[in-house]
């Protein structure tokens, strides 16, 4: 068997991290479901990360992140209406695909509200950051026009809540969607 590094075990508890935080939240998931589906225990998990809220932040960042490389390679040399279609199913594809990157998106900004209600900026500020990040880079195949921006990212928001509560494709609420986000974007399951 070979032995992993400590940068490819960190990489295995980040990925670990977003499927755990997705399905439990980050107050319903413990740290022993992550070092368990990791294989490690949990004293090595916390050599590796400080605190659960570190590995929380890991997990969100790398989902900020890699939404926001998604949006930046599907949109690569188009603006405007062929922007906004190859970004939209390139994200309706990841999240039909991938349904652990919407949940973790959710978590997120339900744990910002919990801890700052608690009184700890902390998540807020990463995930804000990470979310103007993206809201930049949806900015720039529009040219900078933050109404075609702000209408794109509202569009997004209402597909990540249609498909939380599991409307299925071709159901009627989707129609009035992008065109091709109904069709192209959303595997038919």
């Amino acid at each position: 068997m070979v032995r992993m590094s400590a940068d490819e075990r960190r990489e295995s508890v980040i990925r670990a991290a977003v499927h755990e935080f997705a399905r439990g939240g980050y107050y319903g998931t413990s740290t022993e479901a992550i070092a368990k589906r990791v294989g490690v225990s949990q004293p090595y998990l916390f050599r590796l990360f400080p605190s659960k809220q570190a590995i929380f932040l890991a997990a969100s960042e790398r989902c900020l992140r890699e939404t926001r490389e998604l949006f930046a390679a599907a949109a690569e040399g188009l603006q405007g209406e062929e922007a906004t279609q190859a970004m939209a199913n390139a994200y309706t594809r990841l999240i039909a695909e991938d349904p652990d990157k919407l949940q973790m998106q959710l978590q997120m900004y339900v744990s910002v509200a919990a801890a700052e209600a608690a009184g700890d900026r902390e998540l807020g500020e990463l995930v804000r950051k990470g979310w103007m990040e993206l809201w930049d880079t949806v900015q720039v195949p529009f040219g900078g026009d933050v109404g075609e921006g702000t209408a794109f990212m509202a569009y997004g928001m209402l597909i990540n809540t249609l498909a939380a509560m599991g409307f299925p494709p071709g159901h009627r609420v989707w129609e009035g969607l992008y065109p091709s986000a109904g069709v192209e974007g959303r595997l038919e399951k």
